[in-house]
């Protein structure tokens, strides 16, 4: 699985005129299921993220994880992260799980992440959505599983 993960002060997503996910503090979590990945990725990704000491301690540097501060997780599923742009100028998405199995192993992640004790929001799989963000820092770290 590729994750991008954003510190932020607040972010939503919208669908259809309609905020369905919101967030103060904690983590925007842009997700993608690759071809191959099983929930044994799925699982061992949301452990690592809310254990990433990112975010501020009280001299101001990033020492502290999600938990730690008691933040939330805001988890849009976003298959453009499997985007393949070695040749041409059109991204390829092949290596992108397959839709249904994509949708499976979000809906994996965002529960084990709520299985640790966190708020967890989501966006809608395969959904045309807007989503909102103030990114605090700018802190954005790119995973892989």
């Amino acid at each position: 699985m590729r994750a991008l993960v954003q510190r932020v002060s607040e972010a939503s997503v919208t669908v259809d005129g309609t905020v369905i996910g919101e967030i103060g503090q904690g983590l925007l979590i842009l997700v993608c299921a690759m071809q191959g990945d099983t929930g044994a990725e799925a699982a061992r990704l949301a452990a690592k993220i809310p254990k990433l000491r990112i975010f501020r301690d009280e001299a101001g540097k990033m020492n502290r994880s999600l938990a730690d501060i008691g933040g939330a997780a805001l988890v849009v599923s976003q298959f453009t992260l499997a985007a393949d742009t070695s040749r041409g100028n059109r991204p390829g998405f092949s290596s992108a799980a397959a839709p249904a199995e994509g949708e499976r192993l979000y809906m994996s992640f965002a529960a084990e992440l709520a299985a640790q004790g966190l708020t967890v929001a989501t966006g809608a799989f395969g959904a045309d959505m807007a989503v909102a963000l103030v990114n605090d820092g700018p802190v954005t770290i790119w995973m892989e599983s």
